[in-house]
């Protein structure tokens, strides 16, 4: 099988210990996590992905706002840079150690996150590379 994500969602992956918006967004999350870490290929979409199907059930979800689409073009380009390669609708790869850890240290560093600005959860994201990514679900954390 493989994960749908849009882009920006690929940062947030990096990060994520298991808070988010409701109960049901973090089980499904929490598959997705397991699935990535068990090597399923990702596959870059427009617009709402598997990380974002709880919400969508729910009154005007933000997965559709224009500032999320202007978050997944930054995410576009950072992943772009990371992957060498063009990062669209369509792309798929593997996420493996070798470059889970690139993209961790580019978060870290600060390099990869202009697609951050503003959001919500940029405060506990920080938090979490700044200690190491300990406590994340993908690939078991470190």
């Amino acid at each position: 099988m493989t994960v749908r994500l849009r882009a920006h969602h690929l940062l947030c992956m990096l990060t994520y210990v298991g808070k988010g918006y409701t109960p049901d967004f973090c089980a499904n999350y929490d598959k997705i996590a397991a699935r990535l870490t068990r090597g399923e290929d990702i596959e870059i979409v427009a617009g709402p992905d598997d990380v974002c199907a709880p919400l969508l059930a729910t009154e005007a979800p933000h997965c559709h706002n224009d500032s999320v689409l202007v978050r997944d073009a930054q995410a576009a380009a950072a992943a772009s840079d990371m992957l060498g390669a063009t990062v669209a609708p369509g792309y798929r790869f593997a996420l493996d150690a070798a470059l889970l850890s690139r993209f961790r240290a580019a978060f870290a560093a600060g390099t990869s996150r202009t697609a951050c600005g503003g959001c919500e959860w940029s405060g506990l994201c920080d938090g979490i590379a700044g200690g190491g990514f300990d406590g994340t679900r993908l690939a078991g954390g470190r």
